[in-house]
């Protein structure tokens, strides 16, 4: 990916919904829809005229098929001319749909583009093969360990010695800074209400229950409260040529495999690619937004990266322990978040942000943002 190509210049998300609650009756267009248009409408106030995006590309894990990019590009009001295309990969879906569309920018087609995640975790429809109902397809082929997140977040607690201690004290952390940044109203300018959701749910929700909770699986560690809420939610970010707007531009990317029985780790080696690619480290970095699937997982992506479980740079405003997680739209979310924290904040010219995520079967995805003005 080139160094300048593509950059953010608007970035909005809907309130993350846990599954069954305020969300639950609206399907993948119908959440991702609006945040299309609010996106758009912002980045026509930036770049001062309305946008002709030339595609959508939208990350999503258990939908009803049927690409749901272009049902909601159509359902959005873009118009007949604008196609889509839908990415699955898993809890990385919303920031490789990204990436992708950045690539094509790099590629020379330099036309607007939209690009996110949705996900509607409860209306995703029963799979079944021969009549026998599923929850997910294989992450690996026969011969390769293939743990449901829960066991995989257990044993990767178990390999790293990760205590209950330190995962109560990491969902703890996430919640305060979620509950602090709600109450100073940092997620306002960001979230686009929906069903009469006008605020991320979960937040706060696990906090005074953590010592309490008894492990979800035998002689395990991980908790209700350290795992987080599977959501309903949508994110997309508009991208730009270098040069037409300020914004965050995406400087690097990239995707890695690891090892499928210990999948939650991914995220750890694609940053250290991408800041790598870039030729930068974690010192450099300003902002990052790691998706918190599990306590222990994060706990396991900082620590081989050597960052401090209590960074203030790590999901400052608090990660999806605090705000939930819509699987393809998660790290969508990320971007969305770190586009507030340094775009919206006002960061200098040249502040680095990172966007992450450890995706089932043995994946990591990042991306290297910078800030431009």
């Amino acid at each position: 990916m080139s160094g300048d190509a593509a950059v953010i210049v608007a970035a909005r998300r809907t309130p993350i919904g846990t599954r069954g609650r305020a969300l639950a009756r609206l399907d993948v267009s119908a959440l991702a829809a609006p945040v299309i248009r609010a996106a758009v409408d912002d980045a026509e106030a930036v770049l001062g005229s309305r946008p002709s995006v030339a595609d959508v590309t939208l990350g999503n894990c258990m939908g009803p098929g049927g690409n749901p990019a272009r049902i909601a590009a159509l359902a959005a009001g873009l118009g007949i001319e604008v196609p889509g295309s839908t990415v699955d990969r898993q809890c990385g879906s919303g920031l490789a749909a990204v990436l992708d569309a950045a690539a094509a920018m790099c590629s020379g087609d330099r036309r607007i583009r939209v690009a996110g995640g949705v996900e509607s975790a409860s209306t995703a429809p029963v799979r079944s093969i021969d009549g026998v109902p599923y929850d997910r397809a294989p992450f690996a082929p026969e011969g390769f360990a293939d743990p449901d997140m829960l066991q995989a977040a257990g044993d990767l607690a178990a390999h790293d010695g990760i205590t209950r201690a330190r995962q109560d004290a990491h969902a703890a952390r996430s919640h305060a800074r979620a509950e602090a940044a709600l109450a100073a109203g940092r997620f306002e300018r960001e979230l686009v209400p929906l069903a009469g959701l006008a605020r991320d749910d979960a937040i706060g929700a696990a906090q005074p229950l953590l010592a309490r909770l008894r492990p979800l699986t035998l002689g395990g560690s991980v908790t209700a409260g350290t795992a987080t809420r599977i959501g309903d939610g949508a994110a997309v970010v508009v991208l730009a040529p270098a040069g037409d707007a300020p914004g965050l531009a995406i400087r690097t990317g990239a995707v890695v495999g690891c090892d499928p029985a210990l999948p939650g780790i991914g995220a750890a080696p694609a940053i250290r690619e991408a800041l790598a690619s870039f030729g930068a480290d974690v010192t450099a970095v300003s902002a990052f937004e790691i998706v918190e699937a599990f306590a222990a997982q994060s706990l396991a992506v900082l620590d081989r990266l050597g960052i401090a479980e209590d960074d203030e740079r790590v999901c400052a405003d608090g990660g999806a322990l605090a705000l939930g997680h819509p699987w393809g739209a998660s790290g969508a979310v990320a971007l969305v978040r770190l586009f507030s924290r340094l775009v919206g904040s006002g960061a200098p010219a040249g502040t680095l942000g990172v966007a992450a995520a450890s995706v089932g079967g043995g994946m990591g995805v990042a991306a290297v943002l910078e800030v431009v003005r």
